[in-house]
């Protein structure tokens, strides 16, 4: 610039850094929408935001919710074909088994409701979340106590085998079933009143599901579905476990006479039946501690069905799991759900076959 000349911008300066900041500008712009995206766009004042998920959620969400839902659906239905269908398995025992099977089942099915969630959003309405809700802790506080009813039953039937035939018996046992899963569903239901009583009470926009619970009621809930009944399952189990090796040692030391043998002989059965749910209750309590431990600091004071943390995974993940165990442990199911796939189970009077 020469001395004494005013500085003046060429005619084509002012259009390019118009062109700049307008890049600039477009830029932050669509940096903005991005990051508040609505769920449903045509309720423009009323939608929820999408929310920003990592990869690993998104693998979570979108890939291994739906893999671990549709696993878990067929591995448990059938378990509960087979118990229901073959007489043979119509035991006590079984038809705890059974129940365990069926709280999975609907673990596994609502499961299956997260492949309808949207980017996170919730696209089912009001009456679905609540329903979905409802079911979801159903479920959850049936298989803790069917996992009590399962300790009781090997507790009797290890510790007190002379009396089990008659303190335990399939109609008592289908009794106490029902009773677990009525005052589950009124339980649950009083839990979550306040929601039941008007659904979108806690509904700040469209495309959004939240169950809240009173704060004092959620710490009675971890009591009573978690501290209580494990409590109840780990003095049982340590009792049944500590019966077991004694037993095993007197087999080994053959201090027994022959009919005390022959008694100890036929109780194998119950001790490896015994082994097999105490590694179903041992993952149980594996898979359920995270969630329960994560509620009783406070964060999960509030259910989100569009937010799954990993905890919330792993608890649905142990529905999964059990029918593994069975197919590892137990003959009767391997050799009932080759039946099945033959569809020898179709055949007439098919449910008296053998199947141990």
């Amino acid at each position: 610039m020469v001395p004494g000349q005013s500085h003046r911008l060429s005619p084509g300066a002012p259009h390019f850094l118009y062109f700049c900041v307008k890049c600039l500008l477009s830029s932050l712009l669509m940096e903005t929408t991005k990051e508040t995206e609505l769920c449903f766009p045509e309720f423009l004042n009323t939608s929820c935001r999408k929310p920003k998920h990592t990869y690993s959620e998104a693998v979570l969400i979108y890939i291994v919710m739906p893999v671990t839902s549709v696993v878990t659906v067929i591995l448990n239905l059938l378990v509960i074909v087979s118990i229901s269908h073959f007489k043979q398995l119509h035991t006590a025992t079984n038809f705890l088994i059974l129940s365990l099977a069926f709280s999975d089942f609907i673990v596994g099915v609502l499961m299956c409701f997260h492949i309808f969630i949207t980017d996170g959003c919730w696209a089912l309405g009001d009456i679905v979340c609540v329903a979905f809700s409802v079911f979801d802790f159903t479920g959850t506080s049936a298989s803790v106590g069917t996992m009590v009813l399962i300790s009781i039953d090997r507790y009797v039937a290890i510790c007190e085998p002379l009396h089990y035939s008659s303190k335990i018996t399939v109609t008592k046992v289908t009794v106490c079933i029902c009773l677990c899963w009525v005052f589950s569903f009124l339980y649950n239901c009083l839990l979550i009143h306040d929601n039941l009583d008007q659904l979108d009470r806690y509904i700040s926009c469209f495309g959004e599901c939240i169950i809240v619970v009173d704060h004092i009621a959620g710490v009675a809930d971890i009591i009573i579905t978690f501290f209580a009944p494990v409590t109840v399952i780990i003095v049982l189990y340590m009792r049944v476990f500590m019966v077991a090796v004694s037993q095993a040692r007197a087999m080994r030391s053959h201090i027994t006479s022959v009919t005390h043998s022959r008694t100890m002989f036929a109780k194998k059965s119950e001790l490896k039946a015994a082994r097999t749910l105490g590694v179903v209750i041992v993952v149980f309590l594996t898979c359920l501690c995270p969630y329960f431990i994560s509620s009783l600091v406070g964060e999960s004071s509030l259910f989100t069905v569009s937010s799954v943390p990993l905890q919330n995974w792993l608890l649905s993940f142990n529905s999964c799991l059990n029918p593994i165990i069975y197919a590892f442990c137990s003959p009767w199911y391997r050799k009932s759900v080759k039946l099945i796939f033959t569809f020898k189970i179709l055949e007439p009077d098919s449910c008296e076959a053998n199947v141990f």
